[in-house]
């Protein structure tokens, strides 16, 4: 029978994570879950459908109703694909406060789970490791310096013709980092058993080798 592992990616925003996690999957033949854009999803449905943070009811009204699947590198919810409509930088906010909301956390964690049990996968995020997938067989934190994830950043936007100054992005950066540091519930720290990456020198093959190399 063949061997299921786990993989989980942690690690602030801007650190590469997903780029280098789909690259891994890849290469390893496995499947890549974006956990950061599940909580985009649930904040663009929010969004769309004008449910409030604040209101519980109909956040687990929602929620019930909510499906949500990977599928060839896409994202889909409720059948259908959001890949677009969730990368923006508002998208990015509504991510932050959905996952300080104890039930979409519980929900998208069940979800989580269900996949790392049924298959081999790569998972990233910012509590995979010390609260997802507490029992992963490869935990690795990959970092950056905050200028490095805003400069990185700040040259995505461009491209996509967006007018963020290099200085907006990184106080957006700085801000998301304390936010995932403080949050109350499960917030962004390297799990004790995680081995750490840091990104800042490093291009996007080098940091895929050495994951690649951890899991041998």
């Amino acid at each position: 029978m063949e061997r299921i592992f786990r993989i989980a990616v942690d690690g602030p925003s801007g650190a590469g994570k997903s780029t280098i996690a789909k690259n891994v999957a890849k290469k390893l033949g496995i499947d890549y879950i974006d956990t950061g854009a599940m909580y985009r999803a649930i904040g663009y449905k929010m969004k769309t459908e004008g449910v409030s943070p604040e209101d519980p009811e109909a956040v687990a009204r929602m929620l019930d109703a909510t499906e949500i699947d990977f599928s060839d590198g896409n994202i889909y919810l409720d059948g259908e694909i959001v890949n677009e409509e969730i990368r923006t930088p508002e998208m990015s906010t509504m991510a932050s406060v959905c996952s300080k909301i104890p039930a979409v956390r519980e929900k998208l964690v069940d979800i989580q789970r269900a996949m790392g049990q049924r298959k081999s996968v790569i998972m990233d995020g910012r509590d995979i490791g010390t609260n997802v997938l507490k029992d992963a067989e490869y935990k690795i934190y990959l970092t950056a310096s905050a200028e490095e994830r805003a400069r990185r950043r700040f040259l995505e936007l461009q491209e996509k013709g967006e007018t963020q100054t290099y200085e907006e992005v990184l106080e957006d950066i700085r801000q998301r980092d304390h936010s995932d540091m403080t949050r109350e519930l499960n917030p962004l720290r390297k799990a004790d058993d995680a081995i750490e990456l840091d990104s800042t020198k490093m291009d996007i093959d080098e940091v895929v080798e050495k994951i690649l190399e951890i899991v041998g």
